[in-house]
């Protein structure tokens, strides 16, 4: 077994593994910006707004269903290993057969049937073959959730922050060079970098694990871990679907342009998202673990430590990106095509910042109280449904000298109703957290208020810029003083392990 998969030394604490699998994560997020930037300036300037949108509403589908057919194992499947004392690889086989069944059939029906996919019609027949990213979608999630409970964090990284990436970024350039591929240049390349992904994970899978031996699949069996995975499944889904129901429901108030404007918003914000699934594949171990023992106090430790963490990092990115974002937006279309998607921007940034005290309850809820966490998030995607077409309904009521700016209100207005619904989302479950644990979950700190208002006043100085130098010195400048702030006067001693490369042997 490699280095990399094998499980740490007991020595090793957990705050150490924690921030471990974070840094390499982090690392992780820096390369993904640097591929994800590439994909969006292609997306913007090849293919323009309405294609873009196009696209956007078909991942909506394939993405859903994907992880739907993961049956939760993205998260579930670290509390199944660490119950299971026999050997692994045929419980992780059990998964991958469902997933690859279920991903197959519904791929299978939406190829003949592409409706759903494409509200709006497809460009291409090409379009239709987007399908085939389900199964290999669903694969990946098993994958690399098997890979973390070895705390293999670097397969994932490589996976998700890579090879996926930078195989849609220079793929969308060259299908669009091609006569035959062009108007579904898009559509392939994602579907080439999800299977690109896949092999990524496939790889140290098989060296960790090896191929099953012995392995019968068996009815009833599986059928336990199916029923046991349901409610897991509808809370990744239902999480899920808060940052895609923004997108559903103003494709229905507005057109293909509004919708990819908002997509390439969305692209942007999600950068600090993934942030927050730094975390994930090493909390869900951490927190297994200590459930077996009973630590609720280390439990409550854990979440109100990686929170802060997550806030902290979330907060300076989202200031570094929104502050100077009619020039980000500039970047990825001709003439400001994308840059009416600047208020939306906003929105969406404090959203992945107010979202994170959620996301790391919900990494404990899962565990001990998964169908109530499961009736938060039903709820949570209810009252942002009902924010959106609020909103919506509110713009329309608005009188607009262009009619093109009311597309452009209802695109920050989607925005803000998923900032609103996660805000409500994070109070209700880390109040519901702290009870279960009989501790309290709180990741605030003031520091994050002076960092912000220190960040806020450099950002002022920067805009006054020339657009390229407020984004080449800007955006450096935002980050240095926040980062400077929080490090002196948020950090302990316990938070810079997390920049510790020394695990405390």
């Amino acid at each position: 077994m490699s280095e990399e998969t094998a499980k740490p030394p007991q020595g090793e604490g957990d705050l150490a593994l924690l921030a471990k699998g974070g840094r390499t994560n982090f690392f992780g997020f820096l390369l993904r910006l640097l591929a994800r930037l590439p994909f969006l300036f292609i997306a913007g300037q090849l293919y323009g707004a309405e294609s873009v949108g196009r696209y956007a509403s078909a991942l909506i589908v394939v993405e859903l269903v994907a992880l739907v057919c993961s049956i939760g194992e993205k998260r579930g499947l670290a509390q199944r290993l660490t119950d299971c004392e026999d050997d692994h690889t045929p419980l992780v086989a059990d998964s991958m057969l469902v997933a690859l069944v279920i991903s197959g059939l519904i791929a299978l029906l939406l190829f003949f049937y592409p409706a759903p996919l494409f509200p709006n019609g497809m460009e291409s027949e090409w379009d239709r073959w987007i399908v085939l990213a389900i199964p290999a979608y669903a694969l990946t999630e098993i994958v690399l959730a098997a890979q973390a409970y070895k705390f293999d964090i670097g397969t994932t990284v490589r996976a998700r922050a890579i090879v996926e990436p930078w195989t849609i970024s220079i793929l969308a350039g060259v299908f669009f060079f091609i006569p035959q591929t062009s108007s579904a240049g898009l559509t392939l390349a994602y579907v080439a970098s999800i299977y690109a992904g896949l092999a990524a994970g496939l790889w140290p899978f098989f060296r960790a694990y090896g191929w099953p031996k012995n392995w019968v699949p068996h009815p009833g069996r599986i059928g336990r871990m199916v029923m046991r995975a349901l409610p897991l499944a509808a809370a990744d889904a239902i999480e899920w679907g808060t940052r895609r129901l923004d997108i559903f429901i103003l494709g229905l108030f507005a057109g293909p342009v509004a919708v990819g404007i908002y997509y390439m918003a969305q692209q942007v914000a999600s950068l600090p998202q993934k942030l927050k699934t730094s975390f994930e594949p090493i909390l869900g171990p951490v927190i297994t673990a200590k459930l077996k023992e009973k630590d609720y106090a280390a439990i409550a430790r854990q979440v109100c430590q990686v929170g802060f963490w997550i806030i902290a990092m979330q907060a300076g990115i989202a200031l570094a990106l929104g502050i100077p974002g009619e020039a980000l937006m500039g970047l990825f279309g001709d003439a400001g095509e994308f840059v009416p998607g600047t208020g939306a921007l906003a929105f969406l940034l404090a959203a992945e910042v107010v979202a994170a005290t959620a996301v790391v309850s919900e990494a404990a809820l899962v565990y001990m109280a998964r169908v109530r966490n499961l009736w938060v998030s039903v709820g949570t995607i209810l009252l942002q449904g009902l924010l959106t077409v609020a909103l919506m309904m509110l713009i329309d009521r608005l009188d607009f000298r262009l009619p093109e700016n009311a597309d452009y209100f209802r695109a920050a207005g989607a925005a803000a109703a998923l900032m609103l619904a996660l805000g409500v989302a994070s109070v209700i479950k880390a109040v519901m957290l702290g009870r279960l644990l009989n501790e309290r979950i709180n990741s605030w700190r003031w520091a994050l208020v002076w960092a912000t208002v220190a960040a806020v006043l450099v950002g002022q100085v920067a805009i006054l810029l020339p657009e390229w130098m407020e984004l080449l010195f800007g955006v450096p400048a935002i980050l240095a003083v926040y980062g400077w702030v929080i490090w002196t006067r948020g950090f302990g001693p316990e938070d810079r392990v997390l920049f510790s490369r020394k695990l405390g042997r």
